[in-house]
């Protein structure tokens, strides 16, 4: 079985990312063939800063390397050093349609209010799959928040495989058993993220200890005192599904141990235990990142070994396709 995500290169991840999504990547490792991509072109379809975005990847190479990612069990790489990832989004492009397009809720949030809206950004689902099914992928795991896209991905192999042939493999997703959505906790009713207004409410990976402590300490709790989960109840809610994640209980087994107890040593366990679960990834990041030429070497690698899986899937294209020599 094959394993692909792909990850954006912002350098700034927090526990939602963590939890949703990386943590899944590790697992994959033991699963079957993982394929993991640094989507440094994704990144340009918004407004960014050129000459930050190299450093970036290596940030987030060297957070996924941190977080147990091991370049001899899978293959991690950057997504522009394989160019059949953008050959094969315009081949996928005669079979996406354009109002499949316009209805992508991530088109319509980020070019909101926007000056520019690049093109780009329209075809960016056709872009992410053309990296999932350039490598014939089984399987990609996913938060909850991209269950669009990999259905849009879905649909467009099958319609290339009823219009060229059976081409292409259709992918099914995998959603994380628990934590796909862990929320801001400031503003509970919506998900942690790096794009938020303050960061009092994001718990980064890369956050030192008192930080962490502080934030969940701060965190937005609701009216009464029980320790329960409840749709009145969002700032505690999301507390308790931390924190069972993370020990890897379940949330009545938290409610459980806090019964009759208050709030404040609620928090003390939470912050307790995302201190301990965050710190480690920190203090191997920090090595990892003090050697970029490493990294980069990692990544060439990577991409090596990318090619000669993605240059078969892309011939097996033009020729279904009709196109290039033949």
């Amino acid at each position: 079985m094959r394993i692909f995500s792909g990850i954006q290169p912002t350098g700034r991840k927090h526990l939602g990312n963590y939890i949703g999504a990386i943590r899944q990547y590790v697992e994959g490792q033991d699963r079957g063939e993982a394929v993991y991509c640094i989507v440094d072109l994704h990144a340009t379809c918004v407004a960014y800063e050129p000459a930050e975005l190299p450093g970036y990847v290596l940030d987030t190479t060297a957070m996924l390397m941190a977080a147990g990612l091991d370049p001899e069990k899978c293959i991690l790489f950057r997504q522009s050093d394989v160019r059949e990832h953008t050959e094969l989004c315009w081949s996928l492009c005669s079979v996406t349609p354009y109002g499949d397009l316009t209805r992508m809720h991530q088109f319509k949030d980020k070019g909101e209010g926007q000056a520019l809206v690049r093109t780009s950004l329209f075809l960016y689902p056709v872009l992410q799959a053309a990296d999932i099914l350039l490598y014939d992928t089984d399987e990609v795991p996913v938060g909850d928040d991209q269950r669009q896209h990999l259905e849009l991905a879905r649909d467009i192999a099958e319609r290339f495989n009823a219009t060229y042939g059976d081409t292409l493999v259709v992918p099914r997703h995998r959603f994380p058993e628990a934590g796909g959505r862990i929320m801001d906790l400031q503003e509970p009713s919506r998900k942690m993220s790096t794009t938020a207004p303050g960061e009092e409410g994001t718990l980064l990976m890369l956050d030192e200890p008192k930080a962490l402590e502080k934030k969940v300490k701060r965190a937005v709790t609701d009216s009464g005192s029980e320790v329960q989960r409840g749709r009145e109840k969002p700032g505690v809610t999301n507390l308790i599904e931390i924190l069972a994640v993370i020990r890897g209980v379940s949330p009545e087994d938290v409610e459980s141990e806090f019964e009759g107890r208050q709030y404040g040593a609620f928090k003390g366990a939470v912050a307790e235990a995302v201190v301990d679960y965050l710190t480690p990834v920190r203090e191997r990041y920090e090595e990892i990142r003090a050697d970029p030429a490493g990294i980069e070497t990692v990544l060439a690698g990577g991409a090596e070994r990318a090619r000669a899986i993605a240059a078969p899937t892309m011939a097996r294209v033009r020729e279904r396709m009709g196109i290039g020599p033949v």
